[in-house]
């Protein structure tokens, strides 16, 4: 597996949407998408290039070479959660594993909610 299917892979499930949702999200056919993350492992043109990581929160240049990190992330958004992170932080990893999984759990559940299209 490549380096940019191995980041592209990370960054899609980081977002915490599935490849049919993200393909969705970014108006490609999941089939297009299968063609960057599968066997065939190529590389997008450069306007999906763009589109994709936009959408990640990355630049294509830590896509593509690993090298730069995350787009600056305006932090505002998160002082909310200061103090939960801060006791999270003092918690051994015995018990932190059940609580990141009922996070994940909530948090889900909550996406699906808000992806869901009624018939």
């Amino acid at each position: 597996m490549s380096s940019f299917t191995k980041r592209l892979r990370s960054e899609i499930e980081y977002v915490g949407l599935n490849q049919k949702e993200f393909a969705a999200k970014i108006g490609l056919k999941k089939r297009t998408l299968d063609t960057y993350l599968g066997i065939q492992q190529s590389m997008p043109p450069a306007d999906t290039a763009v589109k994709i990581a936009s959408a990640l929160g990355v630049s294509v240049e830590y896509l593509v070479t690993g090298k730069e990190y995350r787009q600056s992330i305006d932090i505002s958004n998160y002082l909310q959660f200061k103090d939960i992170l801060d006791d999270l932080a003092v918690l051994p990893e015995d018990t932190l594993c059940p609580l990141k999984t009922v996070i994940k759990s909530f948090a889900d559940n909550e996406r699906k909610k808000r992806t869901f299209i009624p018939p």
